[in-house]
């Protein structure tokens, strides 16, 4: 199995942001459970469900069944394909002061990983 790799790393004032290439179902379904629902909402809109499948038919997100986030997840599997069973992902973890590490946003494409992490980091600059 390939090795974990850091694609993006990001410091600004004690906080790290960084995106990981991970071949690691378990790691990338411990990182997707961590999702906020703008997290999530951004993942869908990343994977545009809508072009692929009949938009009438698709969950809502944060209905109270939870089929939303299990077809979001079941999606995210599928486009994270990478060469016939190889699964491929993105996480992007936030570490505060060197201890504190948490995984925020995992995604089949570097791009849309990549935009999280930015915006994470601009979002976590202190006001000058």
């Amino acid at each position: 199995m390939p090795k974990q790799e850091v694609f993006f790393e990001q410091e600004i004032g004690g906080r790290k942001v960084e995106v990981l290439k991970s071949y690691d179902q378990g790691y990338a379904r411990e990182a997707f459970s961590n999702m906020d629902d703008e997290a999530q909402r951004r993942l869908w809109t990343s994977l545009k469900p809508e072009e692929i499948y009949e938009a009438a038919g698709l969950p809502s997100l944060g209905d109270l069944e939870g089929e939303g986030e299990a077809f979001l997840w079941d999606e995210l599997l599928e486009q994270a394909r990478e060469d016939g069973s190889l699964l491929s992902f993105f996480i992007v973890n936030e570490t505060i002061a060197g201890r504190r590490s948490q995984s925020l946003y995992v995604s089949p494409d570097w791009p849309s990983a990549e935009s999280f992490a930015k915006q994470w980091a601009l979002a976590a600059q202190p006001a000058s």
